[in-house]
C-alpha cells in the first residue's frame, strides 16, 4: 500500500465530499514523497523514505477554530486559533506489512477560509497548502531559521506546482 491519508472532517462550516478530499490528500502525500526522493534532505535517510513511501500514513483532520484553539493552548501554550498544527508520531517502525502512522495534521477550515480571502486564492488551494505544510513538519522540516524556511517553503511550492495547484482563484 503506497503512502496514504486517513481523513476526518470534524467541522460543519464547509460541506465536503470526504472521498474527494481524501483523494486530493493522497495525491499530495505522494507528491511530497516524490519531492523528497528526488532531492533527499539530510535528516531523512533513503532507506527510511522508501519504507514511508510504501506504507506511510498521515492522519488529517478538519476542525473548527474553537477546536484548534484548544489544541494550540494545550500543546503550544498559545491561547488563539491557528491554521494548522502538526503532531509527529514518535514511534518505532511497525512490523513489516503494517501501515506506518507518520503523524497528525490538524487544519482549521475557518482560518483557512479567512486566509484564502486574505491571500486572494481559493479555499481549496489554502487547504492543500496547509496539508503540505503540516505534513512537512511531521517529516521533520521547520522554518525557524532563514535557511530552514527557504528549504521548507521551496518544497511546499514545488509539491503544489507539481499538481497544478496555484494561488489563482
Amino acid at each position: 500500500m503506497p503512502i496514504s491519508v486517513n481523513f476526518s472532517n470534524n467541522q460543519k462550516r464547509l460541506k465536503l465530499n470526504k472521498r474527494e478530499w481524501a483523494g486530493k490528500f493522497d495525491k499530495l502525500a505522494a507528491a511530497i514523497i516524490r519531492n523528497l526522493q528526488a532531492e533527499a534532505p539530510p535528516h531523512l535517510k533513503k532507506k527510511w523514505m522508501k519504507k514511508v513511501a510504501e506504507r506511510g500514513v498521515f492522519n488529517v483532520v478538519f476542525v473548527t477554530n474553537k477546536e484548534i484553539q484548544e489544541l494550540n493552548r494545550q500543546w503550544r501554550n498559545k491561547d488563539a486559533p491557528t491554521d494548522v498544527l502538526s503532531f509527529p508520531m514518535d514511534s518505532e517502525e511497525p512490523p513489516d506489512g503494517e501501515p506506518w502512522e507518520l503523524g497528525d495534521v490538524i487544519i482549521s477550515v475557518e482560518r483557512a477560509d479567512e486566509q484564502a480571502d486574505d491571500y486572494g486564492h481559493s479555499l481549496e488551494r489554502e487547504l492543500c497548502f496547509l496539508f503540505v505544510h503540516g505534513a512537512l513538519h511531521v517529516l521533520g522540516f521547520d522554518h525557524e531559521t532563514k535557511k530552514e524556511e527557504k528549504e521548507m517553503f521551496s518544497r511546499q511550492d514545488a509539491v503544489l506546482e507539481s499538481l497544478g495547484i496555484s494561488r489563482k482563484k
